[in-house]
């Protein structure tokens, strides 16, 4: 579990990053690798916070796969309407040529005067997929950070960055090269009734039911180590069903999660999360991928919310999901 923060991320040299494109393609060297990059060992904190906090009840939670952020402001606007206290983001850029070198978390936490904790999921080490390279203007990346965000309306308390297990199948992927793994980032948050925990996640994609269990286990089990008693919610893309035909039940991460407690959120049940969009250009790939894992929570409703701009615009493969938390149980 990572805690350090500050208020910016160190930028590798671009012959730092040169040498990582070029190590040995194994676990160790990649391990060895990412102990070295300051910027993937450390949470930026940033933004401003509306309120003093602490929240009261009930109060409105969004998760959301933002896919590269290619609109923060359009995103930000999106994210209003729903009201939420709380957004968990995943799939932010920093620093990209896709995104225009934009630092989209930020952006998207100063247009709605929240407070955001942000974390590292991938270096990346190329300009991204085909798709993806038709919106750089660049022949580099600034930054190469990829990763995922957690924002509040209220001041975060102990934030956290957990990088989860994986294979680090990205590292040898030739389309799409990454240093790093899934992770978790969030922290503690203060209500009217007490502290909980809450973080934004993003499990593997590319591996089994199996490999995301694991993650969620271990997730699971880190933060009842860390916050011991607290409840917790859990939120963003917890890719189930991906690469095993979209049966999201045949995720054994559901079972295991309810046994310790916690209820699963995702909206309707018959209603997926995914849609066309402006990088991913197949319209048959419709799943259900998004949830909230709550633990010690009352929630009373969960909706998901096409990611439409008003023009009628994808602003994401993913769908928006949000949550309305009315207290503790």
């Amino acid at each position: 579990m990572i805690e350090e923060t500050v208020s910016t991320l160190a930028i590798p040299s671009e012959q730092s990053r040169n040498d990582v494109a070029l190590i040995e393609r194994s676990i160790a060297a990649h391990d060895a690798a990412m102990a070295g990059i300051e910027a993937m060992n450390r949470i930026e904190v940033g933004g401003i916070t509306a309120s003093d906090g602490p929240l009261a009840f009930p109060f409105t939670v969004a998760a959301w796969n933002l896919e590269r952020c290619l609109f923060p402001r359009e995103s930000a606007e999106h994210l209003r309407a729903t009201g939420a206290s709380l957004v968990m983001l995943s799939e932010m850029d920093y620093g990209m040529a896709r995104t225009s070198q934009r630092h989209t978390t930020a952006e998207v936490a100063m247009a709605l005067g929240m407070q955001y904790a942000y974390g590292v999921e991938f270096l990346e080490l190329g300009l991204g997929s085909e798709t993806e390279r038709d919106f750089c203007k660049d022949d580099a990346n600034e930054k190469g950070f990829h990763g995922n965000a957690f924002l509040s309306s209220v001041p975060l308390r102990r934030p956290l960055l957990s990088r989860l297990w994986g294979e680090r199948l990205w590292f040898t992927d030739t389309d799409q090269p990454r240093l790093g793994e899934r992770i978790a980032v969030g922290g503690v948050v203060e209500t009217e009734a007490g502290p909980f925990v809450a973080v934004s996640t993003h499990l593997e994609s590319a591996t089994t039911a199996a490999c995301r269990e694991r993650q969620v286990k271990e997730l699971i089990d880190r933060l009842e180590a860390a916050f011991p008693g607290l409840p917790i919610l859990i939120g963003g893309d917890l890719n189930t069903g991906n690469h095993i035909g979209g049966d999201f039940e045949a995720e054994g991460l559901f079972e295991m999660s309810a046994a310790r407690g916690f209820t699963r959120h995702g909206g309707p049940i018959d209603q997926t999360t995914t849609r066309p969009s402006l990088i991913t250009r197949w319209p048959e790939r419709a799943m259900k991928l998004d949830w909230f894992l709550a633990r010690g929570l009352r929630i009373n409703e969960s909706r998901i919310i096409p990611s439409l701009d008003a023009s009628g615009r994808p602003l994401s493969d993913h769908d928006l999901i949000t949550c309305v938390v009315e207290g503790f149980e």
